[in-house]
């Protein structure tokens, strides 16, 4: 599939551009900074693929006394979510959309405070969504998965409603940050048939999952560092470093109607986030057309408030989202 599809894209430019492509030289060339290479999402029908996601970060709640800096207190917290997904082809269309099915194969939550019964986001183990999804990386069908999350986030609430609907802790959006953004790098390449060059950069947006309910943005540069021959394959090095997005996101909130929330986060008020700064690193396989593995890392900087303003709180939140390859299966 990936030699048809690269076959495709360079029939249109040249057709377009009426030139020819000048040859790479042999398999693990090097690309240099006039070559252009095509960054596409292939599958191959008798390949399962397996990877490992982990969210976790690293919470620091400080109460500043504003009358007294040495009477402020800071409070810390951890939380995490590893999961083990599949992605297996259904569909593989060569020109068009392949259909793939993804299985949550299990997940492992952890809280350093204390809560209710187990987290919500623990009932993605064992639950699958159909998507489809074009070489370019563009995701075109998303309702199964977002009627997944909704049912998930329904999950967080205590069944006890006399004293209102009420929200556990949780880390579903940590799974809308993996799996809705799949691809993101390869996706949001502007002209994707015209390939990126070393040194390229590009634009898109991805969310920012908190331990209180927000529908953050972070804006993502995206830049092509370097390609890298390898037995495997020639893999290219994304960069993407991360700020603080105005722009009002459209990915969904997967909870439904009014509520209180639990837990630590649920004393505070009025949360606005004030910065957000990081960077990460993606290894892509250019010749097998997937994510080897990447990992972000960034730094969000917020500000809250309680009903009786008498300490101000700041919280810091160290992230860390990584995503590997652990197997691929033979169907």
């Amino acid at each position: 599939m990936k030699t048809k599809i690269k076959v495709f894209a360079l029939v249109w430019i040249l057709i377009s551009a009426g030139g020819c492509p000048r040859p790479q030289g042999g398999k693990f060339a090097n690309v240099t900074k006039s070559g252009a290479e095509l960054l596409t999402v292939d599958f191959r029908q008798s390949e399962t693929l397996v990877y490992k996601f982990i969210s976790s970060r690293d919470i620091d709640v400080v109460l500043e006394d504003p009358d007294n800096a040495k009477n402020s207190k800071s409070n810390k917290y951890h939380e995490s979510i590893e999961m083990v997904v599949s992605y297996r082809p259904v569909k593989v269309s060569e020109y068009s959309s392949s259909t793939i099915e993804a299985r949550c194969e299990s997940v492992k939550v952890s809280h350093s405070t204390a809560k209710r019964g187990a987290d919500a986001a623990e009932g993605f183990a064992g639950k699958t969504f159909k998507f489809d999804v074009r070489a370019s990386g563009r995701i075109e069908s998303k309702a199964d998965l977002e009627r997944l999350l909704f049912s998930l986030g329904e999950a967080a609430f205590r069944k006890n409603t006399e004293k209102g609907r009420i929200k556990e802790p949780d880390m579903v959006c940590d799974i809308l940050a993996t799996q809705w953004f799949l691809w993101d790098s390869i996706s949001s390449v502007p002209r994707p048939l015209e390939g990126v060059r070393v040194g390229d950069s590009w634009n898109s947006m991805l969310s920012v999952p908190t331990p209180m309910v927000m529908q953050v943005a972070r804006d993502v540069v995206y830049t092509l560092k370097e390609i890298r021959p390898s037995e495997e394959g020639k893999i290219a090095v994304i960069d993407s470093t991360y700020k603080f997005s105005g722009s009002k996101s459209s990915w969904p909130v997967p909870y439904k109607g009014s509520f209180q929330q639990s837990g630590p986060f649920g004393f505070y008020v009025n949360y606005r986030v004030t910065d957000i700064r990081g960077s990460g690193e993606e290894l892509y396989n250019i010749d097998s057309g997937r994510v080897e593995r990447y990992e972000q890392n960034y730094d969000a900087d917020m500000t809250a408030s309680l009903m009786i303003p008498i300490v101000r709180p700041k919280i810091k939140i160290k992230q860390k989202i990584t995503m590997e390859l652990m197997e691929v299966i033979s169907n």
